[in-house]
């Protein structure tokens, strides 16, 4: 358990998939997704720990199974730093193998439209991150 909440960052291209943790740091939830293109990651990441009392943030990286570290790595990476130079708070990464994958087929399964599930999966992708992180037995905290 933890005392605040957490947030969990899916870290894309364009869009960035933001999650949050209920106060107990047990249940993930979906909270936003932030258009890079349209909305500043970093004043949205600063103004909603503020908002919500975070006190660490889980950022998704990608663990390819060859090992191999690329472009997504990298985003990934450069995404936590601008979230920890912009709020001070610790960064975990968890591996977020396949949690898009996840998002869709649990959005499909819940026969969600097409568009509505454009607006939606990285917000999903990034409460699985989050999830990954709560449900650990041991939790690190940097």
């Amino acid at each position: 358990m933890t005392d605040g909440r957490i947030l969990g960052i899916d870290p894309g291209e364009r869009r960035i998939g933001i999650a949050l943790s209920d106060p107990a740091g047990i249940i993930a939830s979906p909270h936003a997704v932030i258009d890079t293109k349209q909305r500043d990651f970093v004043s949205e990441v600063r103004a909603i720990c503020d908002e919500y009392e975070v006190v660490l943030v889980v950022v998704g990286r990608p663990t390819s199974l060859s090992g191999h570290e690329g472009p997504a790595v990298e985003r990934a990476e450069r995404v936590a730093k601008q979230a920890h130079d912009a709020t001070g708070l610790p960064i975990v990464f968890v591996d977020e193998r396949f949690t898009t994958a996840q998002a869709e087929r649990a959005l499909l399964e819940g026969n969600v439209r097409r568009a509505d599930r454009k607006k939606m999966i990285d917000k999903i992708a990034a409460s699985f991150i989050l999830q990954t992180y709560l449900d650990r037995p041991t939790r690190p905290t940097q």
